[in-house]
């Protein structure tokens, strides 16, 4: 059996980042370079969460560029550098990936809030310092926070699920309003003015601010929440 053709300088230099033998029957054998086993992050192995994660960030960022009837399950995969097969492995459905982005934004506000409890008593500036603890969430999944506060009530599949997180989250701030405010009927007012009010600056801050004066924000959000919250009282 003739052995295979030596390799020439041509190939030789178009592939000088490679390393190539020859085995004992005559073939040639390339083998990739450490750095080319480890440049593309999409394709190493990763623990399942890690790799759920990595899906999660890609597709809010794919859903918020294309909107839900925009984007395929190819978009998502692109765009987190993996398969359409390692897509549909951990999410079943376009519609189940879509509720697992909002669901993960949400899980992390009620991490944020969870000291709150019923009250804010026992938190120094707790009832004005809300923004801080929003801004938090959009700083870990910027992509994720403005699909479930700007576009998701708009997605007919969600809007129901949309409404009722926000119906939610004015609960939430109609109980901390409850020491300043008495009269229900504008608690309840004053409580959803203040959730839109949170989120949408959080999300322009977001989309505008710079992210070393984060704090210099929160600061003046909390002194601002607490110049409305003394008008309403």
């Amino acid at each position: 059996m003739p052995l295979a053709p030596p390799v020439t300088s041509a190939r030789r230099s178009s592939r000088s980042c490679r390393c190539m033998t020859r085995c004992k029957h005559g073939c040639i054998h390339v083998s990739m370079t450490a750095s080319e086993q480890t440049t593309t992050p999409g394709r190493r192995r990763l623990p399942r969460p890690e790799r759920r994660a990595q899906v999660i960030r890609a597709a809010a960022t794919a859903f918020l560029r294309g909107g839900y009837d925009g984007t395929s399950m190819d978009d998502v995969a692109e765009a987190a550098g993996v398969t359409r097969l390692i897509v549909y492995r951990i999410f079943g459905t376009k519609e189940e990936l879509y509720r697992a982005v909002l669901r993960s934004v949400v899980d992390r506000l009620e991490d944020e809030f969870a000291d709150l409890g019923d009250g804010a008593e026992h938190v120094p500036d707790g009832r004005f310092r809300i923004s801080a603890r929003m801004l938090r969430v959009g700083r870990a999944e910027p992509d994720g926070f403005r699909l479930l506060w700007r576009h998701a009530e708009h997605e007919v599949l969600f809007t129901h699920e949309a409404n009722e997180f926000r119906s939610v989250a004015t609960g939430f701030a109609d109980a901390l309003l409850s020491a300043y405010v008495d009269d229900p009927v504008f608690r309840r007012w004053a409580a959803t003015t203040l959730v839109a009010h949170v989120h949408e600056t959080v999300c322009v801050w977001l989309d505008i601010g710079d992210p070393a004066r984060d704090e210099e924000f929160a600061g003046r959000m909390a002194a601002g929440l607490r110049a409305l919250v003394a008008a309403w009282s």
